[in-house]
């Protein structure tokens, strides 16, 4: 499920966008914004089709050699031992899964299947699937852990399905380590007998309303926030504010004033991790230095009303 950071990135993009093309259509902005997420959910459930795929090819491919003329006796008598992998098998029966790819005609693996092709071929020849198929003891959690080393070998860091999904939705760019990660947690909690269900894009209510409204209140304050950086930062000229350190600004100011619910602290590290993978080298310590001379002022001044939680 997508985390507090993440929609954060999220948010900062559509901000960012909307700014650069100097658009005032917040409905518009906001329905883009929540289908950049929900196509995220795509690329999650396509990535776990991948493995179902290669699986399905798998065992399509030992059958038709059963079916040759002259089969061979490995031919007719085949180690199925990756195909009965019992990991894979609850992928395979998940009724969620197959539910979803159908409503949402997420077919890319039927039509596009030189990429399972691809993948099925790198499998065969590497000692990860060698060293498994020859391993004579079988268990679930033996199972679970090649499905999981396949993905994060194989899957995961595969340059030419990255570049298909990048043409496939330019979002999805900056979604993917954030997936790769969902799936491995995913396959981590895997159980025996238990059968798979998607889980679902947020944790809670909380969590999916964060996303309107943090957005809704920078962009309906970006003028005030904009005043707010420059009554923090007096030697600088804000021109000279790298655009995603000045958007990162206003969010956590935003969320100081507007969040009471959302400690300072969480706030301040969750900014300076994002600007670490979104901005430039030094912009966590430009960025680290306002937020903190900011809430210390708002502190000082009466305006930092944080209740609950955000208190700690």
């Amino acid at each position: 499920m997508i985390n507090r950071r993440h929609i954060r990135v999220k948010v900062m993009q559509s901000v960012y966008a909307m700014t650069h093309a100097q658009s005032d259509n917040l409905v518009k902005e906001e329905k883009f914004l929540r289908s950049s997420i929900d196509k995220m959910y795509d690329l999650y459930v396509l990535s776990l089709d991948m493995i179902v795929r290669v699986n399905q090819l798998a065992e399509n491919t030992l059958e038709a050699s059963k079916k040759k003329f002259l089969a061979t006796k490995e031919e007719l008598n085949p180690n199925r031992k990756f195909i009965n992998n019992k990991a894979v098998q609850l992928l395979k029966e998940s009724t969620s899964l197959q539910n979803y790819l159908e409503e949402t005609k997420l077919n890319n693996w039927y039509l596009d299947s030189s990429y399972v092709n691809n993948m099925y071929k790198k499998l065969l020849e590497s000692d990860l699937y060698k060293n498994y198929m020859a391993e004579e003891e079988t268990s679930f959690k033996k199972d679970k852990q090649f499905l999981i080393h396949f993905f994060e070998e194989f899957i995961a860091p595969d340059e030419k399905i990255a570049e298909y999904y990048e043409g496939e939705n330019i979002s999805w760019v900056d979604d993917i380590p954030f997936v790769n990660t969902w799936i491995v947690k995913t396959l981590q909690e895997l159980k025996a007998e238990k059968p798979f269900v998607l889980g679902k894009m947020y944790k809670n209510a909380d969590d999916e309303a964060f996303v309107s409204d943090l957005f809704k209140k920078v962009v309906l304050n970006l003028s005030k926030l904009e005043e707010e950086v420059a009554d923090k930062t007096p030697n600088w000229e804000l021109d000279r504010i790298a655009d995603v350190d000045m958007i990162l600004i206003k969010m956590a100011i935003c969320e100081f004033l507007k969040f009471p619910s959302i400690p300072v602290k969480a706030t301040i590290n969750e900014y300076l991790e994002i600007a670490k993978d979104y901005s430039t080298e030094k912009s966590s310590v430009f960025i680290n230095g306002v937020l903190d001379k900011t809430w210390k002022d708002f502190d000082k001044n009466g305006r930092l009303k944080k209740i609950g939680r955000g208190m700690l």
